[in-house]
């Protein structure tokens, strides 16, 4: 008999990764290298964050997302900002270079709050996080939220390493002072943002553009799909204790493309569902400024990148998906 085929979109159990022996620790490294290659994709368990946290700052964020327009007007921020993004402020999909009418969502954007020694840097990319003062309890949820996003990402940048063979601080070593960001998304459902148009999503397909993404997702009609070789357009697998992780070009291009950004989009609400309402809280890790990916060299790697600058790279990205 055969064996039965590995999910192309695996769950890992950090525990015993975090606690277990060298032959735990090997297969659940063979597994992850195994799904990046595929997918770009993984879900992970035991990562010790409280759901609660996440539904405090869902319910916090969903008290602003409800607010009048011009309440939050007074947050609007450009794509990559601080702040508010209003309906239409961006389109995913033109990343790509698929072309889709913007995408059915707001968003509440922070990043870090440390600002760099680099004055040049700090202009480009520290700004002050703006705390919308109508919903005070935000701040502090989010913040400690981010702080145990840190540490799972320094634990996933680790289980990185070894799934390549390489030191657990091959990547890590990278991001003592990172850029990252941190977005709640806000995906009414057609009673706010109306009829799609047509070839319009939640979020248009695209990959992300840093190192490792860790989504806080729930489950829904208009929910969020992946691209696998094999299946081509799949429904994500949802489990409301896992984090889903997927991986960004920048990690690709570093892999030498043995590993996969991850494409995905999250589909438009449901005409069957049309008050289908969804939040998801995504945590974008990214490196220090001013580093150097470049390709690891065969056999691990598949393609030799021309090395880029990282924030040269996440800029460009991020100016591609502005709309306007």
């Amino acid at each position: 008999m055969s064996e039965p085929r590995r999910p192309r979109i695996p769950t890992i159990d950090l525990e015993p990764w975090l606690s277990g022996g060298p032959e735990a620790r090997a297969a659940i490294a063979r597994t992850v290298d195994d799904a990046l290659r595929t997918a770009g994709f993984l879900l992970v368990t035991g990562h010790g964050v409280d759901p609660s946290l996440r539904a405090r700052i869902r319910a916090a964020a969903r008290s602003f997302f409800t607010l009048p327009v011009d309440v939050k007007q007074l947050y609007a921020a450009k794509v990559g900002g601080r702040g508010w993004l209003g309906p239409g402020a961006e389109a995913n999909g033109y990343a790509e270079g698929t072309e889709t009418p913007p995408d059915l969502k707001e968003s509440l954007t922070f990043a870090t709050h440390e600002p760099f020694d680099d004055p040049v840097v700090n202009a480009e990319w520290y700004a002050p996080n703006v705390w919308p003062a109508e919903v005070p309890e935000l701040q502090a949820l989010c913040e400690e939220y981010l702080g145990k996003m840190a540490e799972l990402e320094k634990q996933l940048l680790a289980l990185l390493g070894e799934a390549l063979g390489l030191a657990p601080d091959f990547f890590s070593r990278h991001m003592d002072h990172p850029t990252y960001g941190f977005n709640i998304n806000w995906y009414p459902g057609r009673d706010v943002v109306g009829e799609p148009q047509p070839g319009q999503f939640r979020i248009g397909p695209h990959t992300d553009f840093g190192t490792v993404t860790i989504l806080d997702r729930q489950a829904g009609k208009g929910g969020l799909q992946v691209w696998t070789d094999e299946g081509g357009w799949e429904d994500a697998p949802h489990d409301p204790d896992a984090f889903t992780i997927n991986l960004g070009d920048l990690m690709a291009r570093w892999t030498g493309d043995r590993w996969r950004s991850g494409r995905h989009r999250v589909l438009p609400p449901p005409a069957e569902l049309p008050a289908e309402e969804l939040m998801s809280l995504v945590y974008f890790g990214e490196c220090t400024p001013g580093t150097r990916v470049e390709s690891v060299p065969a056999p691990v790697g598949r393609v030799a990148y021309e090395p880029v600058d990282s924030h040269v790279y996440l800029r460009e990205k991020l100016d591609s998906i502005t709309v306007g």
